[in-house]
This record gives C-alpha cells, structure tokens and sequence, in this order.
C-alpha cells in the first residue's frame, strides 16, 4: 500500500513540474558577451579640404591681336522684373503736373515728365535763400518710385539736417535702357518747369550703383561742386578723372567714394591720386571723421555695410550729407 502511494505521488509531482515548463517567459536581451565589451561611439572623420585649384597657366604667345575686353558693366546684387514706366506726351515747354502732399514733415513734390517721375522734397524749415540742391540718382532694379519709397529716402534726408532741395529722378534699372537725364540741366529745367524755384546754393550729386552711368555726364556741369558715389565705381573712371583732377572746374570739386562691391575698382581709383584719403568702415558718428577725412578732396570709404544696406541702413546716406558744404537747418 505504501508502496502505491509512492508512485502515484512521483506521477503527480512530473506533472505539475511540466505545467510549469510550458508558461511563457518575459524576453530578454541577453548581455553581451564579458570577453566582447560594448563599442565605444564612432568620432566623425574630420572633412578633407580639397586643395585650391592651381592658377590657369599663361597663354602661349601669339602673333593674333588680344580680343578687345568688353566695357564692364554694373554689377547687380539681386534681379529683380523690369520697371514698366509710364511716359506722358511732352513738348518741352508746357507746365509739368505734380502732386504735393507731406512726407516726413517736409514737403514733398512728384513731378510727372515724359522722362519718368521725378520726386522733389524739402525738409522743414526749409530756407532758399541760402539752401542748396541734393540730387539722389537711384540704381539698378528699381525706379524713382520704388527708391524713393522702399529706401526711405524722405527720412533719410530729413536725417541729415541739411537745408537743402533735395531731387530723386528716374533713371536706368537696367543695361538695356537708356540714361533718362544725360543733361543736369534738363532736369533743372523739368522742376521749374512744375513752378518749383532751385535754389541758389551749392548741388551735390549722390548716386548708387548703376547711377554711374548717369552721375558720369554731369561731370562737367558748372554747379555740381560735390559727387558722391555709393558703390557705384564699375565704370566711368575716366569721367570722374576730369571731374576731380583734370577738368577746368575740377580744383573746386570734391568726391568720396564708398566702397562694398565695387572696393577693387574704388580702391585702385583713389590710389591714382596722392591727394586722397582712405578709412575703413563708416563711423558711427559724423565726429568719427577726422578732420583730415572731412575735408579731403577725394575720400575712400570700404564700407562695412553691403551693397544694399549702403542706401538702406539710414547710416550712410545722412551721414554723408554732413561732409558737404550744404547749411545744416
């Protein structure tokens, strides 16, 4: 009898351990490995710098003429459509419209010429009797419209507290058209042909970028004293040449050029004279000149602004203003 009981407990016992067997068990990643320890994180391989190409050998001497390098033309930051200008019917003498209404607290005047707007704008305070003339030529990819709005030009002027007419006129946003004021005496004529009287003092003429192509043939205009070029040396140097060392006027005349884009050409331009005067950077202040800079005959400016920001910052174009001979209101 015992012995029964015996055996029937071993078949129970085999059993329940089978039972247990079967139940799944909860995975588990096993451990690697002690003799294989975890791999360390892999560094990134340091970039190759490719070598600067070597320089193109010199050609081969020829008996051929070299070609004939084509004239450089302005540089242009960023394209932008074409200006489709509106022309009106002009006989030459009739009275030109305009519209006036307040911009920045002066007067503000356009002037609408089969050449395209012109804008005309007085600061407050504004005194003929002993003011002068700004004229403001624009550059590529714009219009008088465009610059005049987009710039801020209004508050810039107001900005510099000069006693002064100030003048905006259309002129080319591109290669393919034509200077719209190849005489500053034209344009003279269109504002005081729109019953607005110039004034008697000094004119200085400011231009960005392409605006070289216009500034260039005011050169030899008898009342433009002062030329100021925002990186616009691409080309003419020849005309501003006359303008500050051989022209019949030229030992009255001043030019500063600043510099973004165009600092090879500018530089290579001021150092053709003795005379001139080289800073880096715009200073902060109008008293950030020395007086050296301030009455020089011919100043170089590189810029640290770009191309753009020299007409957009509001910290060149006031400034700049300061340096002329206009009266400060």
């Amino acid at each position: 009898m015992t012995s029964s009981l015996a055996v029937c407990a071993a078949l129970l016992l085999s059993t329940f351990g089978t039972a247990r067997a079967d139940d799944p068990m909860p995975v588990e990643e096993a451990p690697p490995p002690a003799s294989e320890p975890a791999p360390a994180p892999i560094e990134a391989e340091p970039a190759v710098v490719a070598p600067a190409p070597a320089p193109p050998a010199p050609p081969a001497p020829s008996d051929t003429p070299a070609e004939k390098k084509p004239t450089v033309k302005a540089r242009i930051s960023s394209q932008q459509p074409r200006t489709i200008r509106p022309r009106i019917k002009d006989d030459g003498e009739s009275r030109l419209d305009k519209v006036e209404d307040t911009v920045a607290g002066g007067r503000h005047f356009r002037i609408k010429t089969a050449q395209g707007a012109v804008h005309v704008w007085f600061p407050e305070n504004y005194d003929r009797a002993t003011a002068g003339t700004v004229v403001y030529v624009h550059g590529y990819w714009t219009d008088a419209d465009g610059a005049w709005r987009d710039h801020g030009l209004a508050r810039q002027f107001r900005a510099s507290r000069q006693n002064a007419m100030f003048v905006v006129p259309d002129a080319p946003s591109s290669n393919e058209e034509s200077v719209q004021w190849p005489a500053l005496t034209d344009l003279r004529r269109a504002v005081t042909r729109a019953n607005i009287k110039m004034p008697d003092g000094p004119v200085v003429v400011m231009g960005h970028s392409g605006a070289f192509r216009t500034v260039m043939q005011w050169v030899d205009h008898r009342l433009v004293e002062q030329i100021i070029l925002l990186d616009a040396m691409y080309s003419g140097e020849s005309a501003f040449d006359e303008f500050i060392k051989t022209g019949k006027r030229a030992d009255d005349h001043k030019l500063i050029v600043v510099a973004a884009s165009t600092a090879a050409e500018s530089r290579s331009f001021a150092n053709k004279y003795k005379f001139a005067v080289a800073r880096e950077r715009m200073p902060d202040s109008v008293g950030g000149f020395t007086k050296r800079e301030k009455s020089a005959k011919l100043l170089y400016i590189r810029s640290q602004f770009e191309h753009m920001q020299i007409v957009t910052s509001r910290k060149v174009i006031p400034m700049l203003l300061r340096l002329t001979k206009l009266k400060a209101l």
